[in-house]
């Protein structure tokens, strides 16, 4: 674990696991992507550990091979796929309890708040329709080329809120935020309140492991790693 030497000036959140209930059924949509896939290229696609998001990159580079506008076709029709899983998933989702008061909190004390998710704008606003008020800074897939993990995807929100990311430090419930966090260059905390074991948590290696957000900020406040306000 490394401790900053200084108060924390920015703190980024993951959204869905970390500030609201993660509802989205990935199996299910992965299956959706598959089936789409098949009908696209004739035959089941190879199974894949990766992220449904670049999973849906690698088949459109295999159709391209065959024919590039079916490969942009597929891909159209794959973020949908996608996007309508996400908003299904929304229609039951809510904040954690904590998320407003927290953000509210964060902000008195002159700390930048930004929010960044692989989820879609759409997806994130049906469960929180006043995200942009409530942080300072807000980017979801359709705001960056490369969604997290790719480093792209937290540096554009610290160049939002004009914070360097020795000064930041990113909260996650996977270990993907916490890959995503070591490629930016910034802090990185992983909280349990999404669907990872802790196991898992604690194995990616974060500087910080908490229960839900509250009890992370319990820890920064008693380690004098929030500004007084």
């Amino acid at each position: 674990m490394s401790v900053p030497a200084q108060p924390f000036l920015a703190l980024l959140f993951d959204f869905d696991g970390t500030l609201s209930q993660l509802t989205i059924d990935f199996s299910r949509m992965r299956r959706k992507v598959a089936a789409l896939a098949e009908a696209f290229l004739g035959e089941e696609p190879e199974p894949s550990d990766l992220p449904v998001l670049e999973w849906l990159d690698v088949i459109a580079e295999e159709i391209a091979h065959m024919d590039e506008a079916l490969a942009r076709q597929f891909h159209t029709r794959g973020r949908l796929v996608v996007q309508a899983t996400e908003l299904d998933a929304a229609r039951e989702a809510s904040l954690f309890p904590e998320t407003r008061p927290l953000l509210a909190s964060l902000r008195q004390r002159g700390v930048r708040t930004g929010i960044l998710t692989r989820n879609s704008t759409a997806a994130v606003k049906r469960v929180f329709p006043d995200i942009t008020a409530c942080c300072d800074a807000f980017m979801a897939r359709e705001d960056v080329a490369n969604v997290k993990p790719h480093p792209d995807h937290a540096t554009g929100l610290l160049q939002r809120l004009g914070v360097e990311p020795e000064r930041a430090l990113l909260v996650g419930d996977h270990p993907l935020d916490v890959e995503s966090a070591r490629r930016a260059g910034v802090f990185s905390a992983a909280v349990r309140s999404g669907h990872a074991s802790q196991a898992d948590l604690q194995a990616a290696g974060p500087d910080f492991l908490a229960a839900d957000c509250a009890q992370l900020l319990a820890q920064l406040e008693e380690n004098s790693l929030l500004p007084s306000g």
